[in-house]
């Protein structure tokens, strides 16, 4: 597919003024919306049409155009909010009496499972620092903290040494828009987190009054965080995509298949809508069935036949 030139329509121009003066949108966000409405006012040049013509009709008929081109619906969802930004603005200025985009409906985006571990492989990364060394024991600490408490690796990366209440075992967690949450951790979490807290963290020299420390006793960031994570997941011999989040969702999964309630993960993840948490039930259910068709004889029944080209 031929990308389109960038768009010339004195409206369309003037919108993405508006987006980058006043709402302040990256350069790579404005040029792709530049490329979605470049595509749009082709397709209605095509047909001896302006900006004033569209209607809810044209907009269906454009959808279903970029249906035809093979868009997937991802995609179509990016095209649909720069038609929806673009009308309704030109709509707020005066330049049309209505919005002919405010009634389209978003195409339904399929849910992305998370990846998720398998015990014995988040067993295997744990196990790989060194821990008689201070890198080591920092990163075993980290790690354990991790899936012991479902962080983000932005909220591992902002937690300060008061964070932890070493009397309670809990940890004191900002997430999302600095929402606070209080997590638990289980002992052998508490027993490395005091451990390093008391006898490693000091030999970093702090600089900040952050928790975990790189070499010259600032605060890791959190891609340092995940490139440790890649390596010891390639020393594990862990083939799957692993990174800090992989951690968290493992936390999650390893929880519900434990017996855990979905309430009490949404809390101890942060989730504000429990439909976030509910994404997990699913990582379950494909488990599930996954081992049933593996293990089942009935189901190793079946697929010996198939196999050997009978059909039911």
């Amino acid at each position: 597919m031929k990308t389109p030139a960038p768009p010339e329509h004195p409206w369309v121009l003037a919108y993405l003024d508006h987006l980058l003066v006043v709402r302040g949108l990256a350069g790579q966000t404005l040029a792709a919306y530049g490329q979605d409405l470049a595509a749009f006012t082709d397709f209605l040049r095509a047909r001896g049409a302006d900006l004033p013509d569209v209607t809810p009709q044209t907009l269906t008929l454009y959808l279903f155009h970029l249906r035809g081109r093979g868009l997937a619906s991802r995609s179509l969802a990016r095209h649909l909010s720069a038609l929806r930004g673009l009308f309704a603005h030109l709509a707020d200025e005066g330049r049309l009496p209505a919005d002919p985009a405010h009634l389209l409906e978003n195409p339904k985006l399929p849910r992305k499972l998370p990846d998720v571990l398998s015990q014995a492989d988040v067993a295997a990364i744990l196990d790989q620092p060194d821990t008689a060394d201070r890198l080591g024991f920092r990163d075993r600490t980290m790690l354990e903290l991790l899936y012991a408490a479902g962080l983000r690796v932005s909220e591992l990366v902002a937690l300060a040494p008061l964070d932890f209440d070493p009397q309670t075992g809990l940890v004191r967690v900002f997430g999302k828009g600095s929402k606070e949450r209080v997590v638990p951790l289980h002992y052998e979490a508490q027993r490395f987190l005091e451990t390093y807290l008391r006898s490693w963290r000091g030999l970093f020299r702090p600089v900040q009054e952050l928790m975990f420390l790189n070499r010259s006793g600032r605060g890791l960031t959190r891609q340092a965080v995940w490139k440790l994570i890649k390596r010891y997941a390639l020393l594990a011999g862990v083939r799957a995509e692993v990174s800090p989040h992989t951690l968290r969702h493992s936390f999650a999964t390893h929880l519900l298949e434990g017996g855990a309630d979905l309430r009490t993960v949404q809390l101890l993840l942060g989730h504000a809508d429990i439909a976030a948490t509910e994404i997990y039930t699913h990582v379950q259910s494909e488990r599930l069935m996954r081992i049933h068709r593996e293990h089942h004889p009935r189901s190793a029944l079946r697929t010996r036949d198939q196999e050997a080209g009978h059909t039911p």
